[in-house]
């Protein structure tokens, strides 16, 4: 028996359930289960995340390149991590930031005609590291918590801007280009928090080095949705399709049914003196149907046959899904 609907709706998903029923599992029987932050966004699935990753290693291959022809050396860049985050995240670190120490350097980038959607975040101690090596210093300055001075601010923008040019090779269908002329102590967007980013963290040092550093990239997760070969719209989906979507899910899952044929009570000394032959009568009659019973509820009733040698049941009715409908209790 198969039944269609093309117009699923709240009605019907709770007539699946009902069928279902809500009886408890098994206490002794693992199940595993995968932890969820819910502070953080899960923009993307798993394998969109893959697909990103390598996007990241890409990138860390660019800069190094590029890295090495502005400072005449040779650089390694590694990816350290690649996480989503809230922009409330970041509103609350750049306004600690501002009282309790230093803040980063932040370069926006955006694409063509189209407002800033990401940033680069330097920390001081990296700026510092940086520039000092761009200068051809053998040892980055004591202090890294001193601003710093024109030439080496300028220095820092071209070497963020080297990474936005990293982030556009390494996307074939994606084109950032930097949003200002100079790098900033504040965060150079206006969000409200609730904006999804996606991080790559990574860690530079020179071949050969002990010093590293570290910095950031931060964009707005639907801006890298042409990174995965994904459109804008990819991850919309109206209620209807979510409606339908769960009643393929439900109509999926295995239900065991129980066909019962009638019902008696006996007491407990019948029972332990039933024996071989002993014949049970039964409370119904033979032209009476049987009920088939799922989740502990009646779904339709019908009549005992066989089919290929097997006993079957012959539907006559179908009943109504309530909770006005148990089934007969055994006794």
């Amino acid at each position: 028996m198969t039944i269609a609907d093309n117009n699923p709706g709240k009605t019907r998903i709770q007539q699946l359930l009902a069928a279902i029923g809500s009886n408890a599992h098994d206490a002794d029987k693992q199940v595993e289960a995968v932890d969820y932050d819910w502070h953080q966004p899960h923009f993307f699935n798993s394998q969109q995340t893959k697909k990103l990753s390598g996007f990241a290693g890409r990138i860390a291959i660019l800069i190094a390149a590029k890295f090495g022809v502005l400072c005449q050396h040779s650089f390694e860049v590694s990816i350290s991590s690649t996480s989503e985050h809230f922009a409330g995240q970041f509103l609350n670190q750049d306004e600690s930031g501002k009282t309790q120490g230093p803040s980063n350097y932040y370069l926006p980038f955006c694409a063509p005609s189209e407002e800033p959607c990401g940033f680069i975040s330097i920390p001081p101690q990296t700026a510092a590291v940086w520039t000092t090596q761009l200068l051809g210093d053998a040892e980055p300055k004591e202090n890294s918590n001193k601003p710093l001075s024109g030439l080496e601010a300028s220095f820092l923008f071209d070497m963020a801007s080297l990474i936005v040019e990293s982030i556009t090779g390494a996307g074939e269908k994606c084109s950032f280009r930097p949003a200002a002329d100079a790098v900033a102590v504040h965060l150079p967007l206006q969000l409200k928090g609730t904006e999804e980013f996606y991080r790559i963290t990574f860690q530079i040092k020179k071949a050969g080095s002990d010093i590293g550093s570290e910095a950031h990239i931060l964009v707005l997760c639907e801006k890298l949705l042409p990174v995965i070969g994904e459109g804008a719209q990819a991850s919309k989906f109206t209620p209807k399709d979510v409606a339908r979507a769960m009643q393929n899910h439900i109509e999926k899952i295995p239900v065991p049914i129980t066909v019962q044929l009638a019902c008696v009570q006996v007491t407990v000394d019948e029972i332990l003196n039933l024996s071989v032959g002993d014949v049970l009568l039964l409370d119904k009659k033979t032209n009476e149907p049987a009920q088939l019973i799922a989740a502990g509820r009646t779904v339709c009733r019908g009549l005992c046959a066989k089919s290929a040698g097997n006993y079957a049941l012959a539907v006559t009715e179908a009943v109504p899904s309530g909770p006005s409908q148990p089934a007969v209790e055994t006794t």
